[in-house]
């Protein structure tokens, strides 16, 4: 966890408790058109990407309103992937949270499931409207609270916040929510020229935690499989996962990029993929929303929540008794080496890639 998110959680813990017990709950009013709506959406690059189904529901509900996003740091690169955003603010900037508490909106939805921060901030922004999940004390920050259910896919609970609104959309596993700027683009197809024509998998071997990390080894032992079925190997993710990535890459003879690209550089390297092997990570969610097939590894997080639906992906989870551990937004310290992500064999992953590769020979759309 970085120091950043250790510092977020650390306000939001001691102000933003004392903060939603003491502002007065805001009056209750009747939702309008909106002209004006501001998100917002704190955390990871996953949670912003499963929100594209809902912020694209929403722009085609009210098509001429004007959707801001405050977001952070961490997370604030999603967005410009997202065709309804007009404008991403970060809210770990203070000039840009200031410049969107003087703003006027018609309505402001937070998306943040547990934490207590950003229930404030919806309460502060100037705006009649305020919607988001009653998951604790933060319900008395908002005019409609909306029930949170742990046992949904998480971009089905993103589009129950579009309720109050006159909104009841069904998630389409199938419908592609995300899509490519040009500029990235064509920096991954310069990234990409070493492979030609060759047709890639991209791997991603980080997570947020420890105990979610399958290992450079197990992706490597894939990487070299995957290259004697003549797939090259193009491995994507932060500095943290560079040295890592050159294992994976060598072993496949591909490319490592990990550390190299935006993240919308990584998206257009994704989008022109057959298909993503990750962890429960961002990137597989971005994958998801580009429509490319995956293969991912649960254990420690709730595949429920969080794991691919549909035909294009297939989730590989042992289901042991003690997972998954997460819970609330938080994950305890594993006590058992994390059996559930380490007891997955290179076999498992390789038997679900060749299954989904055998489903798709034709190349997707390539520089």
């Amino acid at each position: 966890m970085s120091c950043q998110v250790m510092v977020m959680k650390i306000i939001d813990r001691f102000f933003g408790n004392v903060a939603t017990r003491l502002l007065p709950s805001p009056k209750l009013k009747s939702p309008v058109i909106p002209q004006r709506i501001l998100i917002i959406r704190p955390g990871g690059i996953g949670d912003a990407a499963l929100l594209a189904p809902a912020i694209n529901s929403l722009k085609k509900l009210y098509p001429d309103c004007h959707v801001a996003i405050l977001a952070e740091r961490r997370n604030a690169g999603v967005f410009p992937l997202i065709s309804g955003v007009t404008k991403v603010l970060c809210y770990d900037r203070p000039h840009e949270l200031i410049q969107a508490l003087r703003d006027r909106y018609d309505v402001v939805i937070d998306t943040e499931q547990w934490y207590r921060l950003s229930a404030v901030v919806a309460r502060v922004v100037r705006a009649p409207v305020k919607i988001g999940f009653d998951t604790n004390v933060r319900r008395r920050m908002f005019t409609h609270g909306i029930h949170y259910d742990l046992a949904v896919y998480e971009a089905e609970n993103f589009l129950t916040l579009l309720k109050p609104l006159g909104g009841d959309f069904q998630l389409d596993v199938n419908l592609v929510s995300l899509s490519i700027p040009h500029r990235a683009m064509t920096r991954a197809c310069r990234l990409l020229q070493s492979i030609g024509s060759n047709p890639f998998v991209v791997i991603f071997a980080g997570a947020s935690i420890e105990e979610k990390r399958w290992g450079a080894v197990h992706f490597s032992l894939v990487a070299k499989q995957l290259a004697e079925d003549g797939y090259r190997v193009v491995v994507v993710g932060g500095q943290e996962e560079h040295s890592d990535g050159e294992l994976i890459a060598e072993a496949g003879g591909g490319v490592n990029l990990a550390g190299i690209t935006s993240l919308a550089e990584t998206a257009a390297v994704i989008n022109s993929s057959r298909l993503v092997i990750s962890g429960d990570s961002g990137v597989l969610h971005i994958a998801v929303g580009l429509g490319v097939r995956t293969v991912s590894l649960f254990g420690p997080g709730s595949a429920v929540k969080w794991a691919p639906k549909g035909e294009r992906h297939i989730v590989i989870n042992k289901m042991l008794p003690c997972s998954p551990c997460s819970k609330f937004g938080s994950m305890p310290t594993c006590q058992n080496d994390a059996k559930c992500i380490q007891s997955i064999t290179v076999d498992d992953v390789a038997n679900a890639v060749n299954m989904l590769l055998s489903c798709t020979r034709t190349n997707r759309s390539r520089c």
